[in-house]
């Protein structure tokens, strides 16, 4: 391939620390061939079943002994995401669950909606109210969905029902709850300890938008607060439609909730069905004073899981997670990236997602040759580094010896395992940093990141590879028109990357500004890939400079690792050595001992001739 003889050229300068005469195979026939596992911070393999693998909730609370901080609020949590999905999965349900035929009327939405807590809010009323006046609300209900029903316009002021004056305020605050709750087309007002009641008329837009079940299941989960739940609209394929049920949303409820569109699962990529997703915002309830124990209840969920994932970007993968979580790609943390064309097992952990809510996407993801497993509660997200290492099983194929070496095959692979062993080998970035195989490498992307040149990154990201398919014929439409818009139609649901990018670029310009705005759409750990993709280039032909200079011997203005113990590649300065004169002299030091950084802030160099490339 093309693109393979110019990776050779760019990086023919990689330089090695022994003379075997080596022998010629192949790697990465197949993704089962590179099998690369994870090895946490305490040296186990991440693929290894834990204690807490496939998390389950026990229904029977631990003696208070055993009552653990941690488990009080996972505890805790964990029911309000069983309540949600009762409720806000109703409409779900009815569309896709053959279990549960015959739940087209609203009377059937209703019931298969109601949890074991809404039947105790309507009990709630016959208890804190007389029959009487439980009866007339029960009217005041009726009447109005009357009127609604016939299209008869409520002519004069809004009518109202009042409950009288209730002296209690914690009684008053049940009432306004359960009345809300079992009539969500209703609203309840406090005006000095009396409650009144009227129509709720924002639920009577909304039925304008969408079904009446949909927006009663919405006002109930809008009242019930839940935390961390979500309410899903029905699969929806007019673009315009969507717009106006998320600008109604918004409008009226956009400072205590969000709305985001996602495929419905198994779509159709040529006419894919859309969802509309709602979910609280974070700071909805900050406002508001409460406890240290309440503010603990309602620090954020962080579930951590093992990704297996087969001939699949890292990226893509984390995209398409988000994607099936209600979630954004930022809200996944990982020790590291993983190769593409291979099997590799990695941990990670994401926010804002119960172990609940990743178990009930399993089987959707096994179709994209993914599984998660290991699921259990944490306190904190990952970074960068939080890991021992990596193993790796690899096959290499096609084995033969080198042009003109007469020694027999098995001796040269035998020799070259032992000169591994006794000698090492440089730990070099390997191709699959670069890109390997792509027209344009990660590298080439960071060098334009670094140089501020934003079109050309953006343009770069966007470059289209030599194959005839719709993510390739969406690049290609790009370059030559630079329509973000048009492009973002062709590009698929399932290139969350790409899609990110091009939204962005159509709501800020194909501009400098614009691809700056629009490259901060990317979490974080994704915008510093590309340029920590070019200092690993650099560190690579440091490396190799190194070697050829001063070959394996250590000499002065090294830096060596004091801490032989160490394998953490990112250790402090203060376990950082300057080899002297005397210590070259001396032979103090090894070469498997000597380390080259890579480039960042406040990093010590070496003092030696490396200090000039």
């Amino acid at each position: 391939m093309e693109e393979d003889t110019d990776f050779r050229i760019r990086f023919s300068s990689l330089c090695f620390i022994t003379d075997h005469v080596g022998f010629h195979g192949t790697i990465k026939s197949s993704p089962s061939d590179f099998v690369v596992i994870e090895i946490d911070e305490q040296g186990q393999l991440v693929n290894k079943a834990t204690d807490e693998s496939i998390c389950k909730i026990s229904k029977v609370l631990p003696e208070p002994s055993n009552f653990t901080k941690k488990t009080k609020l996972d505890l805790q949590i964990l029911p309000f995401e069983e309540g949600s999905n009762k409720e806000a999965s109703t409409l779900v349900r009815c569309s896709n669950d053959d279990q549960n035929p015959q739940c087209g009327s609203e009377k059937d939405t209703i019931n298969s909606g109601t949890s074991e807590c809404e039947e105790e809010r309507v009990d709630v009323l016959g208890s804190l109210l007389d029959e009487r006046t439980n009866e007339l609300l029960t009217q005041f209900a009726c009447d109005i969905k009357e009127k609604w029903n016939s299209k008869t316009e409520l002519v004069g002021p809004s009518p109202e029902f009042s409950l009288g004056r209730i002296l209690d305020k914690n009684r008053r605050a049940i009432l306004h709850s359960a009345i809300r709750q079992k009539f969500p087309f209703l609203i309840t007002v406090g005006k000095n300890s009396e409650i009144v009641v009227k129509p709720n008329i924002e639920y009577k837009e909304l039925c304008l938008l969408v079904s009446e079940e949909e927006a009663f299941d919405f006002f109930k989960y809008l009242d019930a607060k839940k935390e961390n739940s979500k309410f899903t609209f029905k699969p929806d394929t007019d673009k315009d439609h969507r717009k106006a049920v998320h600008h109604f949303v918004n409008k009226k409820f956009g400072n205590l909730v969000e709305t985001k569109s996602f495929p419905e699962p198994n779509y159709n990529a040529g006419n894919p069905n859309i969802v509309i997703t709602v979910r609280f915002r974070e700071k909805a309830h900050k406002h508001r004073k409460r406890s240290r124990l309440e503010y603990q209840e309602r620090k954020v969920i962080y579930t951590a899981f093992t990704l297996r994932k087969e001939n699949m970007e890292m990226f893509e993968a984390v995209g398409f997670l988000a994607m099936k979580l209600g979630v954004i790609p930022s809200d996944f943390s990982y020790a590291g990236l993983k190769d593409k064309k291979a099997i590799t097992y990695q941990a990670m952990v994401v926010r804002k997602v119960t172990p609940e809510r990743l178990k009930n996407i399993e089987k959707e993801i096994e179709k994209k040759r993914m599984n998660v497993f290991n699921i259990r509660s944490v306190d904190d997200s990952l970074r960068l580094g939080q890991l021992k290492g990596n193993h790796f099983d690899i096959v290499i194929r096609n084995l033969k010896t080198q042009i003109n070496d007469s020694a027999n095959l098995r001796e040269r692979i035998l020799e070259a395992i032992e000169n591994v062993k006794n000698k090492g080998f440089v730990n070099y970035y390997g191709p699959q940093r670069f890109g390997l195989g792509r027209r344009v490498h990660t590298d080439q992307i960071g060098l334009a990141l670094l140089k501020g040149e934003m079109v050309k990154a953006v343009t770069l990201f966007l470059t289209p590879e030599d194959l005839d398919d719709p993510v390739n014929r969406a690049k290609k439409y790009f370059l030559q028109t630079e329509d973000a818009k048009g492009t973002l139609s062709l590009m698929p649901e399932f290139k969350v990357r790409e899609r990110t990018l091009l939204e962005s670029l159509h709501r800020f310009g194909v501009t400098e500004e614009g691809c700056v705005q629009a490259w901060f759409s990317f979490p974080h750990s994704m915008r510093i890939f590309y340029v920590h993709a070019y200092s690993s280039k650099i560190w690579n032909e440091a490396v190799s400079y190194r070697l050829a200079t001063y070959g394996p011997r250590v000499v002065e203005g090294d830096l060596v690792c004091l801490d032989e113990d160490s394998d953490d590649e990112h250790f402090p300065n203060s376990k950082v050595h300057l080899v002297t004169e005397e210590e070259e002299s001396a032979n103090t030091y090894a070469i498997h001992q000597v380390v080259l950084p890579v480039l960042g802030y406040n990093i010590q160099y070496p003092k030696n001739k490396q200090s000039l490339l």
